[in-house]
Order: structure tokens, then C-alpha cells, then sequence
């Protein structure tokens, strides 16, 4: 069996690497491309960077950023925000980008999805959805950055998302990001069971556990920022990724 996809996911803001708690109160915890160099001495497979900064609505991809990063990065990556058209799209996969991942954009205009799955084939698109479930919990799509609750259909949406051509799903879990306690389980088994699309779930992993249990409710592929940022009660700013036999272990996950 192969192993699953362990993911370190960093946020950007305003060229700074931050984490957040339920997608609110952004904290500085150190250079990206430092953050960078220490996942290559992990050998990390692979890494996803969401930029989060209020200016990249306005002024699109930070590409001499993702150029930093795609310069020093010696794993395959995936970066997601402030695209809006297939322009910025040809851009950031010619600085070296692996993965695209679309957002907000396609709410507002689904169809990118198939233009980029043209240009890069739809293994290279990967469209996040930001969930939250709220106290009765339903589930709620949001978008920009969370901070805008829409009408969308969750079923619906994703069909049409599979339909249009992209090759991989983000849940984010807003209720659980950066809080540490564990996945949205019930959310991974739903949005699992709605498609043939890879999965990778991200927000609330604290341990192996956590990502144990993900892998079995569903998920392809598990994604994680503070996980791999804090260490200990105090959450100290201490960048790591699991050994390779912690890895292993995840195959065993009956």
C-alpha cells in the first residue's frame, strides 16, 4: 500500500509565514523560505502554501514570493491565492509551481477550472473549499478567506467541480483550523462519499492520530499548518515533519 499524502500546509501574509485559529488572528511564526529549507532536510514529498494577505485580492499573486520559493524548494508545491484568471495561472506555473489551487475565483466563475486543466491537465488544479459547520451543523461555504458565507449547494458544487476537470479537492475545515483537536471527521466521510476526486482534508490535526483517523474516514491525503509549526503545551515555534517510520505507521491505520 502506498502511504498517504502527509502535507505541510503554510499560510502567507504579507510575506511572512502565519497560522490562524479558526481563520482569524493571523501570528507570525517566521520566513517561509527558512520554513522551506527545513522541510527539505525532512525530505518532505510535498507542500502547500495559501497566501492569506488582504492585498492579494487587489494586487493578485506575490510572484516574486513563489518564484523565493519555487527557487529553493526541493519538493513538488502547490499555491493558492489571489488567482483570478488564466493568466496569473500560465504565470505561476512558469516560475516552477506544480499545483494551482483555485478558490474563491470559481465561485464567481467556475469555468476556470477547465481553462487551467487545459493548460496543465487536471492532476495540476486543485479547488479549496473553506467549510464551516455551524452550531446545528449544516455546513456552510464560504469565501474570501472565510469571511463571506454564500448559498452554494455543497452537493451540487462539487459535481460540478469534478465535472468541470479538477484533479484534487481541499476541504478546509474552518471550525477546526489551528484549534489541534482533531478532524472534522463526519465532514471527510460526507464530502468522500460525493466523489471520485482525491480528497485532502486540512484544519485540526494535533497528532499521528488525528491524521490516522482522517485517512481512514476518507481523506486521500491529509493536510496540516500547526501540527508542524507548534510543538509542546506551550505551542513553541518549532518547524518539524514525522520520521519516516512514524510514516510508515500510518499504513496501519485498521
Amino acid at each position: 500500500m502506498l502511504r498517504p499524502r502527509i502535507i505541510p500546509a503554510l499560510l502567507l501574509n504579507n510575506g511572512g509565514l502565519v497560522k490562524t485559529k479558526n481563520f482569524i488572528k493571523p501570528k507570525y511564526v517566521g520566513d517561509p523560505i527558512n520554513a522551506v529549507r527545513i522541510f527539505n532536510e525532512k525530505e518532505v514529498d510535498e507542500l502547500v502554501f495559501l497566501d492569506i494577505s488582504k492585498r492579494r485580492f487587489i494586487d493578485g499573486p506575490n510572484y516574486k514570493l513563489i518564484e523565493d520559493i519555487a527557487g529553493e524548494a526541493f519538493m513538488p508545491f502547490a499555491y493558492g491565492g489571489g488567482i483570478s484568471n488564466i493568466k496569473q495561472i500560465k504565470n505561476i506555473f512558469k516560475i516552477g509551481v506544480e499545483k494551482i489551487i483555485l478558490n474563491s475565483s470559481v465561485i464567481e466563475n467556475p469555468k476556470l477550472i477547465s481553462e487551467a486543466s487545459e493548460i496543465a491537465g487536471s492532476s495540476s488544479v486543485v479547488v479549496s473549499i473553506d467549510i464551516k459547520r455551524s452550531w446545528r451543523g449544516n455546513l456552510r461555504v464560504y469565501k474570501n478567506s472565510g469571511t463571506k458565507k454564500t448559498k452554494i449547494k455543497l452537493e451540487e458544487y462539487i459535481k460540478n467541480i469534478e465535472k468541470l476537470g479538477a484533479g484534487e479537492l481541499l476541504i478546509n475545515a474552518i471550525h477546526c483550523d489551528g484549534l489541534m483537536k482533531g478532524y472534522d471527521l463526519n465532514l471527510i466521510k460526507e464530502i468522500s462519499s460525493l466523489t471520485s476526486i482525491p480528497l485532502i482534508a486540512i484544519g485540526g490535526a494535533g497528532n499521528l492520530i488525528h491524521l490516522k483517523e482522517a485517512i481512514k474516514a476518507g481523506a486521500s491525503g491529509v493536510a496540516a499548518g500547526s501540527f508542524f509549526v507548534f510543538h509542546g503545551t506551550h505551542q513553541a515555534i518549532l518547524i518539524t515533519y514525522p520520521s519516516f517510520d512514524e510514516l510508515e505507521q500510518l499504513i496501519n491505520y485498521d
